[in-house]
This record gives structure tokens, C-alpha cells and sequence, in this order.
């Protein structure tokens, strides 16, 4: 699995951080997303794919590599 993460579309909400720590984190300052991880371990993959289905701003995207 490789994550592919929109910045520009971030609006912040943190649900990916909450549903993936270990793939993504937030910023302090303004609470944007960051991709810690693009190429995620399989037993992260059940959370990236939950991470990408409640991001409200759809700003992750999911591709095999």
C-alpha cells in the first residue's frame, strides 16, 4: 500500500492522527496532517484505510505500488 496525502485539502479535523497514529500526526501550529509513514507496514493497513474513509476533506488517497 502506498499513501498518497493532499496537504492543501487538510482541513485539520485529526481524524487520521486518531485512527492512525503511527501513519499520520498533526502539526502544532495549525493542526494539518502530516504523512508520517507513505508505505505503511501491513498490519497498519485496516487503520489507513479507515483514516482515508472518515477524512472529511478526503484528502488521503490509496494506491498499491
Amino acid at each position: 500500500m502506498k499513501v498518497e496525502f493532499d496537504e492543501p485539502k487538510c482541513v485539520a479535523a485529526g481524524q487520521c492522527a486518531m485512527v492512525a497514529p503511527d501513519v499520520f500526526d498533526q502539526r502544532d501550529d495549525d493542526g494539518v496532517a502530516i504523512l508520517l509513514d507513505p508505505t505503511p507496514p501491513e498490519d497498519q493497513h485496516d487503520s489507513v484505510r479507515e483514516a482515508a474513509a472518515v477524512c472529511p476533506a478526503a484528502a488521503i488517497r490509496l494506491t498499491t505500488p
